[in-house]
């Protein structure tokens, strides 16, 4: 499966930042990517770094979104992980990644269920947590696990979508730095994130991609200084092996062949799934065991 990562930073505004989008997507495919997968809320800017009622609105294009990303996928006749504010009903909305096939049909969408609410990541304020489950989306590359961000954080998820055989892991994120922490913590933070997706990739035997933004974002309502994202996607092997990966910074569309046949090759070795007791796992559906 040669897969395209999209990595780049937020260009002052919605329509500047769709048409350098679009420009990585054609480069993608004139590398013959087969899959295309963008980054967390990728048209904008990433408003949730404060609580604003007018951000609501950002989620009034929904609709001329899906047609317009439609058109992108059967344009470059790719399949395309998008990463779209869904207005559902009114008070309603979600962070949904929908995913097209090479037609421009809609093979299926996740919307994020774990979200998150820290200083510069309200997430809460806007999203209410999905309710379309773990579920693998149906794709003419394979069955595609996507989740989106902070799901990247939770073990359960990526097995449940390995569960259910999806081929491949791949989370849409926006994660990144307040410049006042230390050098040390970003690094550990950093390290931290990298380290756990390559474990939902070891713990499964499938490959895993992240693809995150890059490029500091101000704070429009001058709370906060301002979030720096850090980067760094990669794609990590059914062994937690880095594969590809990109800086801190650059603004680069990365392909890669991922050889998926050797996927079974690993779950024989190391037959994870064959060894669990889950006779013995009922434990996992509590909030927490006294």
């Amino acid at each position: 499966m040669r897969v395209a990562l999209i990595q780049h930073a937020f260009k002052k505004n919605k329509k500047d930042t769709v048409e350098f989008t679009c420009k990585m997507i054609k480069e993608a495919k004139e590398k013959k990517a087969e899959v295309v997968a963008l980054q967390e809320l990728h048209q904008d800017r990433y408003f949730c770094i404060n609580e604003n009622v007018n951000n609501f609105d950002l989620a009034n294009s929904w609709e001329d979104d899906i047609k317009f990303w439609s058109n992108v996928a059967k344009e470059n006749n790719v399949v395309l992980i998008t990463s779209l504010f869904e207005k559902r009903s009114s008070g309603l909305y979600h962070n949904t990644a929908v995913i097209f096939e090479k037609d421009g049909t809609v093979a299926g969408k996740y919307r994020k269920m774990h979200i998150p609410d820290d200083p510069g990541f309200y997430e809460k304020f806007y999203f209410t947590p999905g309710d379309t489950g773990f579920e693998p989306i149906e794709t003419s590359v394979g069955k595609l696990g996507v989740l989106v961000c902070w799901d990247q954080w939770y073990p359960e998820a990526a097995r449940i979508m390995a569960l259910k055989g999806a081929e491949i892991l791949i989370y849409p994120t926006a994660i990144g730095w307040f410049d006042g922490d230390s050098k040390e913590e970003r690094q550990r933070q950093k390290e931290a994130w990298i380290t756990i997706q390559r474990a939902h990739a070891v713990a499964n035997g499938l490959p895993v991609i992240s693809i995150n933004r890059v490029g500091k974002e101000k704070d429009d309502m001058s709370m906060l200084d301002g979030i720096r994202f850090w980067g760094n996607s990669f794609i990590a092997g059914p062994q937690g092996e880095i594969l590809a990966s990109l800086s801190s910074e650059e603004e680069k569309v990365l392909i890669y062949d991922i050889d998926m046949k050797r996927c079974e090759n690993v779950r024989r070795i190391w037959p994870f799934l064959r060894d669990r007791r889950i006779d013995n796992y009922e434990g996992i559906l509590k909030r927490f065991i006294d």
